[in-house]
């Protein structure tokens, strides 16, 4: 969600390389592409809804109202909707620790998966207590369910992993701090994008009126660096290498 569609289109594609194309939703909305294959979506939306630039992890449900009933129930908050969206319907919402994150209940690009193509990396989720939110996310999502597909559930260096078929899709870290004013410690959800140089996006992110959060540094699941994009939206860019998150955190700790 950004205040100024177009100026975050130019930003990222700077930084990123996308390209966009709109959509049935009207001109406020737009779908970005890397290599010609939906990686994001976009909304001039910040303003009118009153919540910050930020990106927002989206978790597809059957459905919305069950959804919000569910976060209701468990002390959580239903911000926005559901509302009709197009052919869908999505909603705003807040985990008990306080960070934000959206469900949606309609069509999806078939065979899109978080940290496979063009899709996102991995999400992470950083909040106090990973536990918690484990058992939050997978009383309201059927998490560890035995329903057929529904994500596994571990517990793998000091952190909970999320996988869809033996595939990582979220990691939950705990540790952040609900007080904290930098928008980095306090809980919430975090996007990281693939990028065939990490060092060259996070200068290409300064020259195009960005700033960089986190230096570029190496870690056991890759180069990365954290950035803000001009209106304040944080993410991360990783490189594409053999140490996938999923490969990772199958390995012993060094």
């Amino acid at each position: 969600m950004t205040r100024d569609l177009e100026a975050a289109q130019t930003f990222y594609g700077a930084v990123l390389g996308w390209t966009f194309r709109a959509t049935s939703l009207g001109p406020d909305f737009s779908v970005a592409l890397a290599d010609e294959a939906p990686v994001a979506g976009m909304g001039a939306l910040a303003h009118t809804m009153g919540v910050p630039v930020s990106w927002t992890a989206y978790f597809a449900v059957e459905s919305a109202d069950v959804t919000a009933a569910r976060i209701r129930e468990r002390g959580a908050t239903v911000a926005v909707g559901p509302i009709s969206i197009g052919k869908g319907r999505a909603a705003l919402a807040a985990d008990p620790a306080g960070a934000v994150f959206g469900f949606w209940e309609g069509w999806g690009v078939p065979g899109w998966q978080v940290g496979r193509g063009a899709a996102p990396a991995w999400l992470e989720l950083r909040t106090r207590d990973a536990f918690a939110a484990a058992i939050f996310y997978g009383q309201v999502f059927d998490w560890a369910s035995d329903k057929p597909g529904a994500p596994e559930v571990e517990y793998e260096h000091d952190a909970v992993m999320v996988r869809v078929g033996g595939h990582t899709v979220a990691h939950l870290r705990g540790g952040a701090v609900e007080a904290d004013p930098d928008p980095q410690v306090r809980p919430r959800w975090h996007v990281f994008f693939v990028v065939d140089d990490v060092d060259a996006a996070a200068d290409a992110a300064v020259k195009a009126g960005g700033t960089v959060a986190g230096q570029p540094s190496d870690s056991r699941v890759g180069r990365a660096a954290t950035l803000r994009d001009p209106h304040g939206g944080l993410f991360t860019v990783t490189s594409p290498h053999k140490d996938s998150p999923e490969r990772a955190a199958d390995r012993p700790q060094e």
